[in-house]
């Protein structure tokens, strides 16, 4: 995020623990107006808890969630209802059918939030207007429909129109392509990205496919168990990724056939049982390869890394980034 830009969501050293198990680990991260952040990482990483905790579904251990510059404290049930239904801040579900009620019509579905609010002014108006930027036109023809009725991109299209109608300024969105076919997945990213650029929205992506951030965001934030490995513009990190872990993840992504792939060994550990030192350093393809100094690798198993800057607008958390960013 650029320097001087307030922050539209600020997640500052937040951590979400479930007994033993720390599936949020000290993550930080910022969401600027106007952008498309993507949160990518593996399955077990924590980037769903994270989500959730912003979205106030889940309470933090610890940390802090600022929106729009407010500190939100999750722990009470009428401040998790405001954010919830925080007409600013909407979500975006991964399966479309499971998110829309069988028994309402299309209009009923997405006209909902206006009625929660007590905004029905103009509503017939405003839901026409929100089906219509979802791509569902024209918006009439679909009003009397069921989800049943519409194909699956079409319910996913229903899902963002219902967010829209509210005029929030930021969209949460938890895999919002995972469930479809691979040819309607574009057509989706593509609404989205037409809505940040169009009504100046920002959007959290969640993801486990750094591919999508190729198509619609301008910042990559990588988490691996619980805590954001690397962040930068997304081209610097598609282009030149620093972290191990964010390199592994984008060797196997088709657009970067250039790239030798990396598999990484073993699978992502217990959230209970964090490695010390690195997290990343058992599975770290750079460390087994013995190719690192050894000053630098002595670290990786003892001392935990903070972000290290990368320039002026990236960072990286691990021992090696100076030697990887040398290289560059």
């Amino acid at each position: 995020m650029h320097p001087g830009v307030t922050p539209l969501v600020e997640v500052e050293d937040l951590h979400v623990h479930f007994g033993a198990a720390r599936a949020v680990d000290g993550a930080s991260l910022q969401v600027a107006p106007g952008e498309v952040l993507a949160l990518v990482g593996e399955s077990g990483s924590g980037k769903t808890t994270l989500i959730r905790a912003i979205q106030g579904l889940q309470k933090p251990t610890s940390g802090e969630i600022r929106v729009e510059g407010t500190p939100v404290d999750n722990r009470s049930r009428r401040q998790i209802q405001m954010i919830f239904h925080n007409p600013a801040v909407q979500m975006v579900f991964q399966d479309p059918t499971g998110a829309l009620n069988p028994r309402q019509t299309i209009y009923e579905i997405v006209a909902e939030g206006l009625r929660i609010h007590g905004q029905p002014k103009d509503e017939a108006e405003r839901v026409a207007q929100a089906l219509s930027r979802a791509g569902l036109r024209p918006p009439e023809r679909f009003f009397q429909f069921y989800p049943h009725e519409i194909s699956g991109g079409q319910r996913q299209r229903v899902v963002i129109a219902g967010a829209m109608v509210m005029e929030p300024r930021l969209l949460l969105a938890d895999e919002p392509v995972a469930s479809l076919d691979a040819s309607i997945r574009g057509e989706i990213l593509a609404l989205m990205r037409h809505l940040v650029d169009d009504v100046g929205l920002a959007i959290l992506v969640v993801t486990h496919d750094l591919g999508l951030a190729w198509n619609i965001a301008d910042r990559v934030a990588v988490m691996y168990l619980g805590r954001i490995v690397e962040t930068g513009p997304t081209e610097q990190i598609l282009d030149d990724p620093k972290h191990p872990y964010t390199r592994a993840l984008l060797s196997v992504v088709p657009e970067t056939r250039e790239m030798e792939q990396q598999i990484l060994v073993g699978e992502i550990p217990d959230p209970a049982r964090i490695p010390e030192g690195c997290r990343f350093h058992p599975r770290c393809p750079l460390l087994q390869s013995g190719t690192l100094p050894a000053e630098i690798s002595g670290r990786c198993p003892t001392d935990d890394p903070g972000p290290l800057a990368v320039g002026a607008t990236s960072a990286a958390a691990c021992w090696a980034v100076s030697m990887l960013a040398a290289d560059g």
